[in-house]
């Protein structure tokens, strides 16, 4: 027997204990959740409706979303799986050409409708690159094959992950170790003041660049050399500013990791009798 889609939109709803329009309410309270900005739900199903849409980004989004699942996950890289229909075995294929055909691809889904045409959304993981991938409006599986390989072997091909964090501690230690006196605090006990990063504030670990834009990076450290006593652990004596070739910036904090205590009366008073016994001595 052959199932409608909205007769499975009733029946999903039903299981979820609600009507259809309660139900796509909560689908699109969750697209506004994840920044589904160009995208609208009038039906749990999919097919094909005016105000029924999204975008390539939108769907990249859910996919990234949905792939937390580990439930979901799993699901969409399995290539078969064989179950039990009335005491008959029934093998189910992944429709997914992809899967298990292109190194590291491991999911997502295919799709099609009369409005949309043929559709695949891939997930393709080579070392520590992970992309998601998103063709729409294909005439052919063919098509959507030939698209989704091309999209995806070009990133593979200009790409490298980069590990920002790395660059940021590397550039900021070989700082300190050329600028081992490079502190003047006034009316200090002490001069050696200990530096660190504040680790925190480094937006991501990795990011994915251009090949060609690699090296455009630029990491610029600003500390303050000149400093009023007392420095206490955690004061913010200096930046660190990164500015990335897709033209975005941030900065990062350079802070003291140690105290460094003002001179005050018992120390002035202390030196004083220091400098007056060792005269009596002379």
């Amino acid at each position: 027997m052959m199932v409608s889609g909205n007769d499975a939109a009733v029946a999903l709803a039903e299981f979820l204990g609600g009507d259809i329009p309660n139900f796509v309410n909560l689908m699109n309270e969750k697209a506004q959740s994840l920044s589904l900005t160009s995208t609208h739900f009038v039906s749990p199903h999919g097919l094909d409706q005016d105000e029924h849409f999204t975008t390539a980004y939108d769907l990249a989004l859910l996919t990234d979303y949905a792939l937390q699942n580990d439930t979901f996950s799993k699901i969409v890289k399995t290539q078969n799986y064989s179950i039990i229909i009335n005491n008959h075995s029934k093998q189910l294929n992944n429709t997914n050409e992809l899967l298990g055909y292109l190194d590291g691809v491991y999911g997502v889904k295919t799709g099609f409708t009369n409005g949309a045409n043929r559709c695949l959304v891939t997930s393709c993981k080579r070392g520590s690159l992970d992309i998601i991938c998103v063709v729409l409006g294909c005439d052919t599986k063919k098509d959507r094959t030939k698209d989704s390989l091309m999209l995806i072997n070009y990133v593979f091909n200009n790409y490298t992950m980069v590990n920002i964090e790395n660059l940021i501690k590397t550039e900021f230690d070989n700082w300190k170790k050329n600028n081992t006196n490079y502190f003047q605090i006034n009316k200090s006990i002490e001069q050696n003041l200990n530096v660190e990063i504040d680790g925190s504030q480094i937006p991501f670990a990795n990011i994915a660049l251009n090949n060609s834009n690699i090296d455009s990076i630029k990491i610029l450290i600003n500390v303050n050399s000149y400093l009023e006593a007392p420095v206490l652990s955690g004061n913010k004596v200096g930046s660190i500013n990164i500015q990335l070739p897709n033209n975005s910036s941030f900065s990062v904090d350079i802070l003291s990791s140690s105290t460094i205590k003002k001179k005050n009366i018992y120390y002035y008073t202390t030196m004083f009798l220091k400098d007056y016994f060792s005269l009596l001595t002379f």
